[in-house]
């Protein structure tokens, strides 16, 4: 029996079938172990970037999406809501944005974004960290001059619709803009920062 040819094919084929099965074994364990490395849903909510739509947000309307556990308002300004947000520096606490902890620097303009029609902004009053209640259309229950913006019930903080602050208003600062960048005309992402406009 020692000295029996060996079957170099059937050899082959143990090894290669051995091969095969380690290799399926292998990946068996590496998908678990390579998902567990993607961010949770709490690692999310604790601040991993989100990744939104904005091809879907009609003009003249606002979602909300969840950021570190805050709300994130993405409002699509028609052109007649874009024209609200000048002329009324005079009524505002912080026209010309000088406190700069509240937008980044991409979004030091008069219209606090990266697209003048698509505003980006944390749903939380600066005063005390209600949420305010949008109010995007003139006058209604807001009163006669009323152009559009939030507006905080818990006392009385007023917003445009660039989040900045009407004097008068408990609220100290603008609405927060966080760090968002679009990765392509549909998808902008919030949480990371912007390299330039898109």
């Amino acid at each position: 029996m020692a000295n029996q040819p060996v079957d170099q094919g059937k050899r082959r084929f143990l090894i290669a079938a051995t091969t095969a099965v380690g290799g399926v074994a292998a990946v068996a364990v590496a998908v678990p172990f390579v998902t567990s490395m993607l961010p949770s849903a709490r690692a999310k909510a604790a601040g991993a970037p989100v990744e939104v739509d904005v091809s879907k947000i009609e003009p003249g309307a606002m979602i909300t999406v969840e950021w570190r556990g805050k709300p994130v308002w993405v409002v699509s300004l028609t052109d007649d809501m874009a024209k609200t947000l000048s002329g009324h520096d005079d009524n505002l606490a912080d026209p010309k944005l000088e406190v700069t902890s509240q937008q980044p620097e991409y979004c030091k303009n008069p219209t606090r974004s990266i697209r003048p029609n698509l505003m980006v902004m944390e749903g939380v009053c600066t005063h005390l960290g209600c949420s305010p209640s949008p109010k995007l259309q003139p006058g209604g229950d807001m009163g006669g001059d009323w152009q559009g913006g939030f507006f905080c019930p818990c006392h009385g903080s007023k917003f445009d619709l660039a989040g900045r602050v009407f004097k008068g208003s408990p609220a100290p600062t603008n609405l927060v803009v966080p760090p968002h960048k679009y990765l392509s005309d549909a998808i902008l992402l919030i949480g990371e920062h912007s390299e330039g406009a898109v």
